[in-house]
């Protein structure tokens, strides 16, 4: 079944996501809403969706409506669709349901993390659910997310995890991936072939281990042969702290989902 789908904001997470709805052919209409006429200008032009400058259309048009709009400006948003009879998908950061519900009295609420590789069709999310969503409606809402890379369905008080691991987690990443680039180039290699080296290594780790099933300890196993020069390599990095780094790292970011939230 296709459902019309609108999002509120028109920023690069809405037109990710309407474009993966689109791509997967999810929706029986999608229109977009937003303050920027340039923005509406182009995702109209590039996704060949309708566009409006009024919120409340965006409303009356859907069966869904995505919030995608800045934390600072959620009141005001929610203020001008209070009497919203939908189902509301939240991805506005650190915005709790029981604010969305204390607002939006007559809606159903459902409220995401997702993260920036959904511009890219990779996004890991979670979600969670009001106690007026139907299983129904979240294996819907579930499908949707799916078509940008995967989510999954949870508690609300886990979402500050998923905050603190996949929300937070691409500029983690993003860093290891720059101490790589930086080691490579430290042995003699230049910068753009360090850099294609160190992405291409991170993608097709990644890959493996989601084709083929193995657990991260497997690969290592396998990509170590006795006295050769990945043993080598792991004897400086599994005598220094790096799991207690990240360990740090996730949960401070998780902390500080927790006190923005309050």
């Amino acid at each position: 079944m296709k459902y019309k789908i609108g999002f509120i904001g028109a920023g690069n997470m809405a037109f990710a996501l309407a474009k993966a709805i689109k791509n997967a052919d999810l929706a029986k209409s999608i229109i977009a809403s937003d303050v920027n006429k340039e923005r509406l200008d182009f995702i109209k032009k590039e996704l060949k969706i309708d566009v409006t400058s009024d919120n409340n259309e965006v409303v009356k048009k859907s069966d869904i409506v995505f919030l995608a709009v800045k934390p600072q400006i959620i009141d005001s948003v929610l203020d001008g669709i209070k009497d919203a009879d939908r189902l509301i998908v939240s991805i506005a950061a650190g915005v709790r349901i029981s604010k969305l519900e204390g607002k939006l009295k007559k809606a159903r609420i459902v409220r995401v993390m997702p993260n920036t590789p959904c511009l890219v069709g990779e996004m890991a999310a979670g979600f969670a659910i009001s106690n007026k969503v139907t299983s129904g409606e979240a294996k819907v809402v579930e499908e949707i997310l799916n078509s940008a890379g995967k989510a999954f369905l949870l508690k609300e008080e886990l979402l500050d995890a998923v905050t603190g691991l996949s929300g937070s987690g691409p500029a983690f990443v993003a860093r290891l991936i720059e101490a790589f680039i930086e080691a490579g180039q430290k042995q003699g290699l230049n910068k753009d072939m360090a850099t294609e080296l160190s992405v291409q290594t991170f993608l097709g780790t990644a890959k493996l281990i989601i084709e083929s099933g193995m657990s991260p300890d497997e690969l290592v196993k396998l990509v170590s042969s006795p006295n050769g020069t990945t043993a080598a390599g792991r004897e400086v990095l599994e005598k220094s702290d790096y799991k207690d780094i990240i360990l740090r790292t996730v949960d401070r970011a998780t902390k500080r989902s927790k006190e923005l939230g309050k």
